[in-house]
């Protein structure tokens, strides 16, 4: 054997886990291999782990976890398991029990919705604890659908009245005025990504009604002069593509008891390029302010399909500064 490997021998606290843990025919110790470098193999309930020092202490530190989350009751899947080695990999003094269980809403087809990485932890105890939060970072990690999923938690606890969800309509100008359709019409496709995350996490039926109340109010940027959100939750997508202006405007629309979730990626600018970004700007100029809460995701925080982190870090390699393509 050679003199860096190192092997250890990992049994689960409850041995009736051990099956659940390891996986049919071993699938999740494969997974775990793949994750870490190490290699595994099981007799009975016991996992065997050889690798080197640090694959080894990582490899049981991943057992270990899991099997806390499986004696939770938590239905260990093999998304959870990658999502698990990222956590680890990067914080191996994590717990897992804490980033998985905080539960942020069971939707109406019992989805059951909690953060899969740090950042999304750290998002969703900011959203709790601060008035205004900003979630920066690529596409598919979750910033737009955990601050719905919040905005449902909080309405159905009625900590809030409404919910407000605003996303600028960047071509609102000449070329919108070709679409068909009244001006409802022609915003409704820059608005429809809202619509899926509500209708995602709360009946459509219900849904529909309490947008008929205008309880929950789906609404282009525009539409926000002028106004002042009392007991409102509200959600800004696309922030990126809001000028200076813009964003001021909407940040000081917030009334009594109302909190403000600001989401976008600003590698994805569509404005004209002789407008900055008040995205950006707000960045600079919020820093230091009390009550405002800045969480940051990357490329290890996406949760879409594994292709997806693999896309954003591509693009990423090619355009360290970013590309200003249209957002997806």
């Amino acid at each position: 054997m050679d003199d860096n490997l190192q092997q250890q021998n990992f049994v689960p606290d409850n041995p009736a886990l051990a099956h659940a843990l390891f996986g049919q025919q071993n699938r999740h110790l494969r997974q775990i291999e793949r994750l870490t470098g190490a290699r595994l193999s099981s007799k009975g309930g016991t996992a065997l782990v050889e690798g080197s020092g640090s694959q080894v202490e990582l490899t049981c530190r991943i057992l270990d976890e899991l099997t806390s989350l499986l004696a939770a009751g938590f239905p260990l899947r093999s998304a959870d398991i990658e999502y698990a080695g990222r956590i680890l990999h990067s914080e191996i003094t994590a717990s897992l029990k804490d980033v998985f269980l905080d539960t942020v809403v069971v939707s109406s087809r019992g989805k059951t919705v909690a953060p899969k990485s740090l950042a999304q932890k750290a998002y969703v105890d900011a959203m709790r604890d601060k008035d205004v939060v900003f979630g920066i970072g690529p596409a598919g990690t979750g910033k737009t659908y955990l601050a719905m999923a919040m905005a449902v938690a909080m309405f159905a606890k009625k900590q809030i009245r409404r919910i407000v969800l605003v996303r600028p309509a960047v071509e609102a100008g000449e070329k919108l005025g070709f679409l068909p359709g009244d001006l409802a019409e022609k915003v409704n496709p820059y608005l429809r990504p809202l619509y899926d995350a509500l209708y995602d996490l709360m009946d459509f039926e219900k849904g529909q009604s309490l947008i008929d109340q205008q309880v929950i109010e789906v609404a282009p940027l525009a539409f926000m002069r002028g106004r002042t959100l009392n007991d409102a939750f509200v959600i800004l997508d696309e922030a990126q593509n809001t000028t200076t202006e813009q964003m001021k405007m909407f940040l000081t629309r917030l009334g009594f008891g109302s909190r403000a979730v600001i989401t976008g990626d600003v590698t994805q600018i569509d404005l004209p390029r002789d407008k900055p970004s008040g995205l950006l700007d707000a960045m600079d100029v919020l820093s230091t302010v009390e009550g405002v809460r800045f969480v940051r995701f990357s490329d290890r925080d996406v949760v879409r399909h594994p292709i997806v982190q693999s896309i954003v870090q591509a693009y990423d390699r090619r355009s360290p500064e970013g590309i200003r393509t249209s957002s997806s």
